[in-house]
């Protein structure tokens, strides 16, 4: 079979919770990039941007996320904002896809924001294809302000998906995929 046609075929997403080292090395990491970025893009807007957690700085974001649990979620016991901490640090190398809107452009925001989530795919395919594990999350700090406030988007920016990249600690199961006859039909006038 064609290797490409095998990639797409055997690509699955492992659990950021069931990844371990090793990550991808840096210049594994810019080959993902430059892979994610290669996508459909109407009007050559580059309508996104991403942003890069590797080492230390998955730590220190935790704080930002200990922070906004915190400010949205007052009442709560300490310990569950503490569970927060660590959302990054589950996987070797984290990269957040923001998607970045130009308003009032010929192009429909729509448009712009599925380029935005052609790039979360490509990162997994590049990955996968590089023989690492990866999944694409939203989770609630994608909504949150105060976490859009430490990541510095602007009012037309909004987080399209952290892409989680590591080894698999073990074999993911395979999951249910859909029928195509129960999602594909011809068109009929």
């Amino acid at each position: 079979m064609n290797p490409t046609l095998e990639l797409l075929l055997t690509r699955r997403s492992v659990k950021a919770i069931d990844m371990i080292e090793p990550g991808p090395d840096a210049g594994q990491i810019e080959t993902i990039l430059r892979c994610g970025i290669r996508v459909p893009d109407h009007g050559k807007l580059g309508p996104w941007r991403i942003l890069r957690f590797t080492g230390d700085r998955r730590r220190a974001f935790g704080e930002v996320l200990v922070a906004a649990w915190r400010a949205a979620h007052p009442d709560d016991a300490p310990a569950r904002a503490e569970l927060e901490r660590g959302r990054l640090e589950r996987a070797p190398v984290v990269l957040a896809v923001v998607s970045r809107i130009t308003p009032e452009h010929k192009i429909p925001q729509w448009e712009q924001q599925l380029s935005a989530g052609a790039v979360c795919q490509n990162l997994l395919l590049a990955s996968h294809a590089m023989g690492f594990a990866a999944q694409w999350l939203t989770e609630w700090f994608s909504y949150d302000a105060t976490v859009a406030r430490a990541l510095h988007l602007s009012p037309h920016e909004r987080l399209a998906g952290w892409i989680h990249i590591g080894s698999a600690a073990g074999t993911p199961p395979e999951r249910p995929r859909p029928v195509l006859e129960d999602v594909v039909r011809d068109w009929q006038p």
